[in-house]
């Protein structure tokens, strides 16, 4: 019987073959064959797992005996970005693609927001989110406007100063964009971008934040909690789901704060989900086209890996998979349509190959039927092949 189940996303980590990746524009991407080339590469633990031996991954040595059950999962929603692929993740496929603005967001958006903020915008263009600061940043300080840009990904993202405009500030700013951001313009986010330091040094800073859409219905996480059950979240799984379904939540900046974090969880005593997004993978690496960077950092994942396997109980249940790629070698700095991984690691039941799934959202299906859980969520549920149902 599993007490607790421990979802892990890997941010934008991709093992490409997407069937419909020529629609997005990403045919050949692959996250994870660009950074296994790097000399920091190092995944012995994830290899142990199984990682190598799902359908389509054919850039490592495969495990002969691995000791977690394996697959791969293709998307069914339309987009690319962190909130469709956690929608999905947990039940909710996303039939009609969230707004994107490759030219930038329309008039009415813009005076709206410049109206109710009282600030002026710069550049409201699609624009990478370290080179966008270099290029208007300097204004920014001189004008106290603030830097409006979006992505290929449904995203309003707004940068500014901390010393112009101080982070809690922006939040508001933000907040006032996602209530002008509805119907037509309901973006999938709205970020908050803080940096500070001097040109042309200017660095992004740790206390980003989202400001999501609600899920158009009720998604795993909510069945969960309303079933008297747990829904731990760490990470920016609070922001995403704009906090429905959660019943704790520990925030994070960075991968190694999310790591302590479910160092913590599996120290405590609780029964449900814990549902864990480690973000640097795509925020720091795969948006800045850093091969090497995001190379080591699933090598430092993959090492935390190991020594969290051996605290796991018998009851227990870990998930690692993704939410999207971000192909770091590639000339884009934007996400990328590609399958994702799922290796799933039962202490003592025997592994399987789960194939090819076609969809993300199999993954909560299966969780709310192992919770024994009756959710009417998207999904078809892999929970009997792996042994577990109740």
């Amino acid at each position: 019987m599993t007490k607790r189940i421990f979802l892990i996303i890997l941010d934008s980590f991709g093992i490409g073959n997407a069937p419909d990746a020529n629609e997005y524009g990403d045919e050949g991407s692959n996250t994870l064959a660009s950074i296994s080339r790097s000399s920091f590469f190092k995944a012995d633990t994830m290899k142990k797992l199984g990682l190598f031996n799902i359908d389509g991954v054919d850039c490592c040595e495969k495990e002969k005996t691995p000791i977690a059950s394996f697959g791969r999962c293709f998307e069914s929603s339309k987009g690319k970005d962190t909130t469709t692929g956690h929608w999905e993740i947990c039940g909710v496929i996303s039939k009609t693609p969230m707004p994107t603005y490759p030219n930038g967001f329309p008039p009415e958006v813009i005076k709206a927001f410049e109206k109710q903020t009282g600030r002026n915008v710069l550049c409201n263009l699609p624009y990478s989110g370290t080179k966008v600061i270099e290029d208007f940043g300097q204004e920014h300080i001189k004008t106290g406007s603030l830097i409006v840009y979006t992505s290929a990904d449904s995203v309003f993202q707004i940068a500014a100063h901390e010393d112009i405009v101080p982070p809690n500030e922006l939040y508001e700013y933000c907040k006032i964009a996602r209530k002008i951001l509805v119907g037509n313009h309901s973006v999938g986010r709205v970020i908050a971008r803080p940096f500070v330091g001097d040109f042309p040094n200017f660095v992004r800073t740790s206390n980003r934040h989202d400001f999501s859409l609600l899920p158009p219905k009720k998604s795993l996480l909510d069945f969960i909690k309303s079933s008297n059950l747990d829904v731990f979240a760490i990470g920016k799984i609070k922001d995403i789901f704009v906090g429905q379904g959660i019943t704790n939540h520990i925030a994070t900046k960075n991968n190694t704060d999310g790591m302590n974090a479910l160092d913590t969880a599996v120290d405590m005593d609780f029964k449900g989900l814990c549902f864990a997004n480690l973000v640097d993978f795509d925020m720091i690496y795969g948006h800045r086209n850093d091969i090497d960077g995001y190379a080591k950092a699933i090598s430092d994942f993959d090492l935390w890996l190991g020594s969290f396997l051996q605290k796991l109980s018998d009851d227990d249940m870990l998930i690692i998979t993704a939410d999207h790629g971000c192909d770091p070698a590639t000339p884009s700095t934007d996400h990328s349509r590609e399958s994702i991984p799922l290796l799933i690691y039962q202490p003592k039941k025997a592994p399987i190959n789960l194939g090819t799934r076609n969809s993300f959202a199999d993954i909560g299906k299966s969780i709310a039927d192992i919770l024994n859980i009756n959710a009417n969520i998207d999904g078809v549920s892999f929970a009997k092949e792996i042994g577990g149902t109740l």
